[in-house]
């Protein structure tokens, strides 16, 4: 018997052109005064005009925090949540990449009036008490999944990050609209597919809550971000590849959401910690070294999910698995991403700490279907170094 609870957000909105129904979805949820979270991009490139005409063609008032960076410190979050209060805003909309849609997820939770939790209370898995204001998320990007993850990543030192996990934070509502994506660069495009795909590949082989349904998930967005990528990154304008990429980003982070991801996360944290390198670009640059790691104990998982990506590939659970890494690695050179440490400029010396700090990511290293250590985290950082 396959036992399992599935969460997930109330209501998926997927369509082009769905923004200009922003303003009629916040007066459905009673909304009066929100606050619209995003970043200094969306604002300079002028992508959140659109959202900010329906709210004002239905009257809702918004007061825009666009202050997000990558990687949230913590201090970003209290400032935005500092603003909300005193705005007294009834609702948030999250507007952005990752980062605008995590900070949006806690502003929602911390600017609740009857909210007496503070942040660092809330770190962890299911440490928040009490109910959030309405929440509306929007990717900009094909990648996070975030609209509908129960997960808000927080930076709490120089490079040191912290997980909030709790069913609290599913939003409201996902609206997708892929014509928010197709300005993206390239790079951004190909690193933020990469991450999606690893969102699909390690929830399908968490050893802690895979299901049938996550695995359904998993499946069907490997496949539409396998057969999309390459055309989203090189064609950026193409509407329908980039509505297929957001579509199995957001499948992939349902499945993660609840058959959660593994030492692909774990070591990318580190990097992007110490260096600033995207998450999307961390998680590529160790995908395919991690996988080989898992071969001993997880061939089978990897070789069913290259069957489904070519149902007429043949050989072992072992040969299949090799296919899927080359398949994988065929996806990042086409992308044209880098694919080693040493072309980022990452010292060699510092391959030690970052598996020192690898090993602190206990959260996601117990969901690996390998038990990985110290010299193992060591091995696969030198192994992609050049």
């Amino acid at each position: 018997m396959n036992c399992f609870s599935f969460d997930t957000v109330k209501q998926i909105i997927c369509a082009a052109g769905s923004r200009h129904q922003l303003g009629e979805h916040c007066k459905r949820l009673g909304l009066s005064h929100v606050m619209f979270v995003t970043d200094s991009g969306i604002v300079q490139y002028q992508l959140h005009h659109d959202a900010l005409t329906s709210l004002n063609n239905v009257g809702i008032e918004y007061t825009i925090y666009d202050q997000v960076l990558a990687d949230p410190p913590d201090h970003v979050i209290l400032a935005a949540v500092e603003q909300a209060t005193s705005k007294h805003i009834d609702g948030v909309i999250g507007y952005g990449g990752g980062s605008s849609m995590d900070v949006a997820k806690l502003i929602a939770i911390l600017a609740n009036p009857q909210q007496t939790q503070a942040l660092s209370d809330m770190y962890g898995v299911g440490n928040i008490q009490g109910q959030r204001l309405p929440l509306i998320q929007v990717p900009t990007t094909a990648g996070t999944g975030s609209e509908v993850t129960s997960v808000a990543i927080v930076t709490t030192g120089e490079t040191t990050k912290m997980g909030v996990v709790s069913p609290v934070l599913y939003a409201d509502i996902a609206l997708l609209d892929a014509e928010l994506t197709t300005g993206l660069p390239p790079a951004v495009t190909a690193a933020t597919g990469i991450d999606a795909m690893v969102h699909a590949i390690e929830a399908y082989t968490s050893v802690h809550k895979k299901n049938l349904y996550s695995d359904m998930l998993a499946k069907q967005a490997l496949v539409l971000l396998d057969q999309n990528l390459q055309t989203a990154v090189h064609e950026g304008h193409n509407l329908e590849a980039r509505q297929n990429m957001l579509f199995g980003a957001m499948l992939a982070g349902q499945a993660f959401a609840n058959s959660p991801v593994a030492a692909v996360h774990a070591l990318a944290y580190p990097l992007g910690g110490h260096y600033h390198i995207s998450h999307g670009l961390s998680n590529a640059l160790v995908l395919c070294e991690v996988i080989r790691f898992n071969l001993s104990h997880a061939a089978r998982h990897y070789a069913e999910l290259m069957l489904i990506l070519n149902p007429a590939a043949q050989g072992s659970d072992m040969e299949l698995a090799n296919q899927l890494i080359d398949r994988l690695e065929q996806h990042i050179l086409d992308s044209g991403l880098p694919c080693r440490l040493n072309q980022l400029n990452i010292p060699e010396q510092d391959l030690e700490m970052l598996a020192r700090d690898a090993m602190l990511q206990t959260r996601l290293l117990v969901n690996n279907p390998r038990e990985l250590n110290h010299a193992d985290a060591l091995a696969i950082y030198q192994a992609v170094y050049a």
